[in-house]
């Protein structure tokens, strides 16, 4: 009858050990750190839609775009400066489409900080508990995304004036 392990059953051990606890470490960091890649304009959708959230999510970008604030059910989230630095700049600039006005800029909301201080808003995106966004069009660094797909994929386009084409011939298309 044995009374002890062999050292080729301890050293066994040990390996499954060792590749459970890489396996489950690996798999918290990803949960702890979803905030490790920087995110663009085109992937910015999709991103917010893969956050919990119940009523409403908000990325806020303030000045001169050299912060972003995200927001979950109007509480700040800390942990996504880096995601969002260098996300925009001040060159943005952010419209609406209306068929019968065309594209018309975009007004910014008003935003006071916790001291009541208006704060100027240089971007700011918002999806709803439906998960869907702001209609809205991104011009930035002569392209323009579109926001106003109901899907998670945006749109991009070279120039507003190709953005227009595309929606007088999808206008045309279902007027006939």
């Amino acid at each position: 009858m044995r009374k002890a392990f062999s050292l080729i059953e301890l050293l066994i051990v040990v390996i499954i050990i060792g590749v459970v606890y890489n396996l489950a470490v690996g798999s918290f960091e990803k949960i702890a750190k979803p905030q490790s890649q920087k995110v663009t304009l085109q992937e910015l959708k999709g991103f917010l839609t893969k956050i919990e959230y119940e009523k409403e999510i908000k990325l806020l970008c303030l000045d001169d775009c050299s912060r972003c604030n995200l927001f979950v059910d109007g509480e700040v989230v800390e942990g996504f400066e880096e995601v969002f630095e260098d996300f925009l700049d001040i060159s943005v600039e952010v419209y609406r489409y209306d068929p019968l006005l065309g594209v018309v800029e975009y007004q910014q909301e008003l935003y006071f900080d916790r001291n009541d201080v208006e704060q100027r808003v240089c971007f700011s995106y918002a999806m709803g508990r439906d998960r869907i966004g702001e209609q809205i069009l991104v011009k930035f660094k002569e392209k323009v995304y579109d926001f106003s797909a109901y899907s998670n994929e945006v749109m991009l386009y070279n120039s507003l004036e190709e953005f227009i084409e595309s929606k007088e011939k999808l206008y045309n298309k279902v007027m006939r």
